[in-house]
């Protein structure tokens, strides 16, 4: 019962649009009338500059840091699926009418929670971290390094955290679906990056 509770706060949790609340609060703009429309920490810093896009993103990880601490009091799998509930929340808000962000600062948050709360191991999220930044750097596309990040991260869960035990092969299950769950937001910057129409960084 506790871990279907921390599910649902995990959910809630990441429905918090603070890309909007932001937004309104302290630039009286709704982000998601300009730029991609997305509410995540990408669009707002291109929208209302770098400070309010690197406060929504802080916002957007701790969220989900905050949600795996509290699950981690009931168990590995409460741990894994409240995380993975969060950046459902992220992407399909209940209070932004279900139309939120790309998971990009909720996936970094997923995995620096698992490795404090549930892997206790931070490799777990400083090598997905690293070839986040690696492919940024090679190739400049945010959703490109967003999704080779997660699936590195999902590889090395597998690679170091197979087994028959039933418990891990859930949270291998839950890592995997975070990794579709990413690809999925991202498919038409997919298409983009095919045409030569997807926006590249500037700053590194």
């Amino acid at each position: 019962m506790m871990t279907i509770i921390s599910i649902v706060i995990g959910y809630l949790l990441g429905s918090i649009p603070f890309a909007l609340v932001i937004g309104k609060v302290f630039y009286h703009t709704d982000v998601r009338n300009f730029g991609s429309g997305n509410l995540g920490g990408t669009n707002t810093g291109r929208v209302l500059g770098k400070k309010a896009g690197i406060a929504v993103i802080v916002c957007d990880v701790l969220k989900v840091v905050f949600a795996c601490g509290f699950a981690s009091f009931f168990g590995q799998i409460a741990c894994i699926w409240t995380g993975f509930a969060c950046c459902i929340g992220h992407c399909y808000p209940i209070f932004a009418h279900f139309k939120g962000g790309k998971a990009v600062s909720t996936v970094f948050g997923f995995l620096l929670a698992t490795s404090i709360f549930l892997f206790h191991n931070i490799l777990y999220f400083i090598l997905p971290f690293l070839m986040f930044f690696i492919v940024l750097y090679l190739f400049k596309f945010v959703s490109l390094a967003s999704m080779c990040g997660i699936l590195f991260s999902s590889l090395y869960i597998t690679g170091t955290y197979f087994s028959l035990d039933p418990a891990n092969l859930l949270v291998i299950c839950a890592s995997w679906l975070m990794t579709v769950l990413v690809i999925y937001r991202h498919w038409a910057n997919v298409g983009r990056i095919k045409d030569g129409s997807e926006s590249k960084i500037s700053w590194m």
